[in-house]
């Protein structure tokens, strides 16, 4: 019988914390994915490893059997990767970055090319998450750094540092070419169909908080998921919608998209850095931090605690 290693560690994992969603989290995979490996375990050995229970999932006496054998194995194998990580430097150093879309496409991207082309035997994990997640996974040790962009609700040990401004713009498609010739408030603009972000998202936030400071109330006919899903929105005449300018650029240029002209100046938001302070991580991780502080375009300012 031969099985693939990698179950064995899903199967360690789901077992070390009796939990598929802790196991989903740690392994960054979904609940979905290692729920179907461990059936596929299951099939190849011809037994059942677990049972669920209201609180997780618990091993059965086969399951205790394995585990009995595959937890010194997977912890063995770890220990061995740490240490040769170690002796070889950075040699084969992965740094984990949680990124939110805008941060990725404004700022992220363009610098980690630059960082990659110096220091190419460090490998990169680059998970693209809300702004929520980006912090939750850091402040649980998923990931070493996170790169978003505000409003940001920060509480030490948490450490911001400002890396790029960045100014969002309105558009529309097509279909309403009739406002371009006169400037819009967002009174106007709220009896149009509009586009944003999922309610709960931080770029939600901002723009509710931007309605209401003057007062008037966001409601928007269509909600997306992430940021990259309001051009298309927009281009094919769904709905107003804000993003940031440079996402639009090629779609202006090729007059898909238009810029409204809007009453109201749209506050600036930043893509930062985010630091747990409480952690120290890894030498290759040190150093893109250092990277993204010395390459910034704000000066680097620093803050710990909210920022809005």
């Amino acid at each position: 019988m031969s099985v693939n290693f990698e179950y064995y560690k899903i199967f360690y994992y789901v077992a070390k914390y009796k939990s598929i969603t802790q196991a989903a989290s740690l392994l960054y995979s979904s609940q979905p994915s290692i729920s179907r490996m461990i059936k596929i375990l299951e099939q190849e050995l011809g037994c059942t490893l677990f049972i669920r229970t209201r609180k997780g999932v618990a091993l059965t006496p086969e399951g205790e059997e394995l585990f009995d054998h595959v937890a010194p194995a997977c912890e063995e194998l770890f220990v061995g990767e740490e240490l040769l990580s170690r002796s070889y430097g950075l040699q084969g150093d992965t740094i984990r970055i949680g990124a939110s879309e805008t941060a990725l496409r404004c700022f992220l991207f363009e610098k980690l090319e630059l960082f990659y082309t110096e220091h190419p035997a460090i490998k990169l994990k680059i998970y693209n998450h809300t702004a929520s997640e980006a912090l939750e996974n850091l402040k649980n040790g998923n990931v070493d750094l996170a790169v978003v962009s505000t409003p940001l609700e920060l509480v030490p040990p948490m450490r911001m540092t400002r890396l790029l401004p960045i100014q969002e713009i309105c558009i529309c498609g097509p279909r309403y070419q009739h406002l371009l010739d006169h400037a819009v408030d967002l009174d106007e603009l709220s009896r149009y169909p509009l586009i944003t972000l999922a309610k709960g998202t931080r770029t939600r936030v901002f723009y509710e908080n931007f309605f209401s400071r003057h007062g008037l109330s966001l409601n928007p006919d269509i909600e997306v998921e992430t940021s990259d899903l309001v051009l298309p929105g927009v281009r094919c005449n769904l709905g107003m919608g804000f993003i940031p300018e440079p996402f639009a650029h090629v779609p202006l240029e090729r007059q898909e998209v238009f810029q409204l002209n809007l009453t109201e100046a749209i506050p600036e938001r930043y893509v930062c850095l985010v630091e747990d302070t409480s952690k120290q991580p890894g030498l290759a991780a040190r150093l893109l931090i250092k990277y993204l502080n010395t390459h910034s375009d704000t000066g680097s300012f620093r803050e710990n605690g909210a920022l809005s």
